[in-house]
């Protein structure tokens, strides 16, 4: 497992690239550059689907849905304590989709079963974040999902100077054991498809 004292050392780095506010610190980062961290696991995992390259973790994105999703990769969510806490990665799309609702980014386990998603999303030929359907123009963006207590709020960027822009909010089902995960699906049957995430970090908010 990677040491405290590293996660904290790229904190400052990392907040002023992301423009963390100043009630929010970092308890976790992972840049895909070293391996991955011990504390992630892989449901329905397919070695050949997935590998790490130049800082990011890179999905072949295939047919599935949320109940019967390859190689997501899971992580226990930790005690929030008193506040809340945000999730965060940046998602890519390495070559433009073709599938009705090919999708990647985040997703929310409450005891073992998807019920929550933060993704990027091809819709009737267009790109979207859902949930709030909101319309984007780049293959990249960077997602959000803040949680407190039974609450979400999922947020959006396309740019990295760009402001957070809330994409919805509303009620969140939390179970006794909690994970987030990244993943991707609805992906072509022969698929060249890999969707690429990197700069995944876990925040806690006082």
């Amino acid at each position: 497992m990677k040491k405290l004292p590293m996660i904290l050392a790229l904190a400052t780095a990392l907040c002023a690239s992301t423009a963390c506010a100043g009630n929010e610190e970092l308890i976790f980062s992972e840049t895909f550059s070293d391996g991955l961290d011990a504390g992630w696991s892989w449901l329905r995992e397919t070695a050949d689907d997935w590998r790490l390259v130049d800082g990011a973790l890179e999905l072949r994105a295939r047919p599935g849905a949320a109940d019967t999703v390859k190689n997501a990769l899971l992580r226990d969510v930790p005690a929030p304590g008193k506040g809340g806490l945000a999730f965060e990665v940046t998602v890519t799309f390495t070559t433009p989709l073709t599938e009705q609702y090919e999708q990647a980014g985040l997703t929310w386990y409450a005891d073992g079963k998807p019920v929550f998603k933060l993704v990027h999303e091809l819709i009737d030929g267009e790109y979207f974040v859902i949930p709030g359907r909101i319309p984007t123009e780049k293959r990249t963006v960077r997602l959000r999902l803040v949680v407190k207590d039974n609450k979400y709020t999922a947020l959006f960027r396309q740019g990295v100077e760009e402001a957070y822009q809330t994409a919805a909010e509303g009620d969140l089902a939390v179970g006794k054991e909690n994970q987030i995960s990244i993943q991707c699906y609805h992906g072509p049957e022969e698929s060249n498809h890999w969707m690429r995430f990197s700069d995944f970090r876990i925040l806690k908010i006082d």
